[in-house]
């Protein structure tokens, strides 16, 4: 049986993406290799309400590329899979190709 998450409110349900471990000619890259904290987006909330009550959305759709915090989020683990569910105003940015 299949789990999916749905995020509440303001929540966005992220995959963390794992940079390679070697290049595509075989070299192994070391452990300290800078890298992007980044994130593809797997679900979102449906936003939340302000104290008029209009919708305020959130800022990402599923299928983004997401600039993350070092820090922060919630660890989820779905099946074999590890997630991470952040709020949306905790996300940095967008990245773009």
């Amino acid at each position: 049986m299949a789990k999916r998450l749905v995020p509440l409110m303001n929540r966005v349900l992220v995959e963390k993406i794992t940079p390679p471990s070697k290049t595509a000619a075989g070299i192994l890259l070391p452990e300290k290799t800078p890298k992007l904290n980044s994130g593809k987006v797997v679900a979102v909330g449906v936003g939340l309400r302000d104290k008029e009550g209009n919708h305020i959305p959130v800022s990402v759709k599923e299928g983004d590329t997401v600039l993350l915090p070092e820090y922060g989020g919630t660890e989820v683990k779905l099946g074999e899979k590890d997630y991470h569910l952040y709020r949306d105003e905790d996300i940095l940015g967008t990245l773009k190709h």
